[in-house]
């Protein structure tokens, strides 16, 4: 399965003062990303070498469903909810090719 994973990495820059209104609006709105058919996940992350800033990576299972996603009225609404604590940010996507589970993961 791994290689028909699409991965989506958001870097969102966060005004001082607001991260923890930024973490919770996204937990709010998170369902509209992971109620998504085409969605397997996502996750937040804050930075441990850059004061506000924050990763958001999202797993998709493939590129076109994404794009639908991308461009629909629900992840239009979702982006609108999360602006208003952004200063800047990117976004990256790429094709996940192999994944390996380390020992504490519990892989076989």
């Amino acid at each position: 399965m791994a290689d028909q994973v699409f991965r989506v990495m958001l870097r969102m820059e966060i005004r001082p003062g607001m991260e923890k209104d930024f973490e919770r609006t996204w937990r709010e709105v998170g369902a509209s990303v992971t109620d998504h058919p085409a969605n397997l996940g996502q996750w937040l992350s804050r930075s441990a070498e850059e004061n506000g800033v924050y990763y958001i990576v999202s797993d998709w299972t493939d590129e076109p469903r994404f794009r639908a996603f991308e461009t629909s009225e629900r992840h239009v609404r979702h982006r609108e909810k999360l602006h208003p604590y952004r200063t800047g940010g990117s976004m990256t996507t790429m094709h996940v090719v192999a994944a390996l589970a380390g020992a504490a993961g519990g892989g076989t």
